[in-house]
């Protein structure tokens, strides 16, 4: 099709764990006559499935297997998936940072990526420099950066700072700049990973605004998250990979509810929360920890919910507060309003772990598969001045079921909603 500007074909990707290439000169010989004699490479039939809730044997592993999928120009697409299960090896593919081990990609026009902080970026450059830097990279000519520039340095912020080598930025004025330049050098394609997690929050509202006048001027967004509710609000489309493949596509909507539908470890997994991809936030504290309920992966509506967590603090800190939001299961909006609640009102020192309860009293919710938004930080004379250390979006799930009857229950336990109310405390806190 004339208006299609992505094109993927049966795509794989395979790495050799702790290696880099095959690891010996005898597999690089036996792949070099393999495709002299015109056979597949021999090493594509030992690689191993993408997960890692399983421990694996083999050397080999597909990190995307068989990817097939189409991009229509202006069209904003979402990927989504638990971490590890291929996003952002599929956008360095698109990105052409790395090669396909089998497949194709075609694309039509410029391409600018956003995947980690500092992307393009020369640290020993200042913020001005790497402007043009970025630009000539993106194809483009001076007179074409200098006519951008000044939009570029007030959308990002950072004016102040712009002649000042950006080895000294924090990631969040880096994510600014490098967000302003790839949105604003007018790329056919702008492929964005989870780097706005860094952010603020006001920042990230223009980020999306952003993103959505970029969709409607007629050019390409890929958008990787694990916040379900930009996802929802900037994609028209989405697709969901699963341990290396694609388990499902379509419109947003249809495949939100395929992913928050399906259950994941209720417990903590330390794999996860060391991930900076899964959450925002400054770092002054981090979640270390978070159990519900003792691991149990179900929960009877009628009991008390108990969630322990654990937060250690890297930087002092004046006081720390805690809220929770809980979500909807088909759009992600919150379904509680999650006010403020403190952790700790005085200061707290560098070092400090931090052990606390939060506790759900029974018969707040109804059966149903909720996400849970977690934030730790500080509050502000108004709700727009709160400042956050932490946050940690749809990770963690609370999972209601019961087994009593419609009538042993009062309600219809099909209709999920209704029943919230915000009674929640925090207890057993305890400063180490």
């Amino acid at each position: 099709m004339a208006n299609t500007v992505i094109k993927v074909e049966n795509l794989s990707k395979q790495y050799r764990l702790g290696m880099v290439g095959t690891g010996t000169i005898k597999d690089d010989l036996a792949r070099w006559w393999a495709s002299m004699r015109g056979k597949e490479d021999p090493f594509l039939k030992v690689g191993e499935v993408n997960n890692r809730e399983v421990k694996g044997e083999g050397d080999y592993v597909w990190a995307l297997r068989d990817i097939n999928f189409e991009v229509q120009q202006g069209e904003v697409m979402g990927i989504i998936g638990r971490n590890g299960a291929g996003k952002s090896t599929l956008l360095k593919i698109l990105s052409k940072v790395a090669q396909p081990t089998t497949g194709t990609v075609k694309t039509k026009g410029r391409i600018a990526s956003l995947l980690e902080v500092g992307t393009g970026f020369n640290p020993e450059l200042t913020g001005r420099e790497n402007v043009f830097l970025n630009g000539a990279i993106m194809g483009m000519t001076k007179k074409e950066i200098r006519s951008k520039f000044d939009e570029i340095v007030d959308f990002s912020g950072v004016e102040r700072y712009i002649d000042t080598p950006v080895k000294r930025y924090s990631s969040g004025m880096y994510v600014r700049l490098a967000f302003a330049v790839a949105a604003h050098l007018e790329p056919e394609i702008l492929i964005i990973d989870e780097v706005l997690a860094v952010g603020d929050a006001e920042f990230q509202k223009k980020c999306l605004g952003k993103m959505k006048d970029v969709s409607v001027e007629g050019r390409t967004v890929l958008f990787v998250s694990h916040n379900m509710a930009a996802v929802k609000e900037l994609c028209n489309t989405a697709i969901l990979l699963k341990n290396g493949l694609i388990s499902y596509s379509g419109r947003t909507n249809d495949v939100l509810r395929e992913y928050l539908s399906v259950p994941v470890k209720i417990s903590s997994s330390i794999e996860f929360l060391n991930d900076p991809k899964i959450r925002r936030g400054h770092g002054e504290v981090r979640f270390t920890e978070v159990i519900i309920n003792n691991g149990d992966i179900s929960i009877d509506p009628s009991e008390d919910v108990r969630l322990k967590f654990k937060a250690l603090v890297l930087e002092n800190v004046p006081s720390i507060y805690f809220t929770i939001k809980v979500l909807g299961t088909s759009d992600g909006i919150p379904v509680t309003s999650g006010y403020l609640i403190p952790v700790s009102e005085s200061s707290v020192s560098k070092g400090t772990t931090m052990k606390f309860e939060f506790v759900i009293p029974k018969n707040t919710f109804r059966v149903g598969f909720f996400p849970l938004y977690l934030w730790i930080g500080k509050k502000g004379d108004l709700a727009s001045e709160n400042y956050f250390y932490d946050c940690i979006d749809s990770l963690f799930h609370l999972n209601f079921v019961s087994h009593k009857s419609k009538d042993e229950l009062g309600y219809n336990p099909l209709e999920p909603e209704g029943l919230f109310n915000n009674d929640f405390r925090i207890e057993n806190k305890e400063f180490i």
